[in-house]
């Protein structure tokens, strides 16, 4: 009885294991769109202090000049919204100018 309960055991274990891997690929795409829409931009891109600036504040500023359309969704969270800001995107990037490049707001800096 006790070798049956175990040899049951090892069978389920044994297909659980073989199954992980094609469980895992079918849900491998989602995760290739999400790091798509989760992209950062070259250090190169930004004003010198910012490159200098901490690890997290640099990441963060990536992300804005990278995804700047994705931060529109979210309101400014640290109440500055009396600067003008109308989204989080204003926190770092100030205006787009007509030949793409920007103009940075230091405000997520401090």
């Amino acid at each position: 009885m006790r070798r049956s309960l175990i040899q049951r055991y090892c069978s389920g274990l044994l297909v659980l294991l073989l199954l992980t891997p094609a469980v895992s690929a079918c849900s491998g795409s989602s995760g290739t769109a999400q790091q798509r829409a989760l992209k950062l931009a070259p250090i190169s891109q930004l004003p010198p202090e910012v490159q200098q600036g901490p690890p997290e504040v640099r990441e963060a500023y990536q992300f804005a000049v990278a995804n700047p359309e994705y931060l529109t969704n979210f309101p400014c969270y640290c109440g500055c919204g009396g600067m003008g800001h109308k989204s989080n995107r204003d926190c770092y990037i100030r205006a787009f100018n007509p030949d793409g490049s920007i103009v940075f707001d230091n405000h997520a800096f401090f």
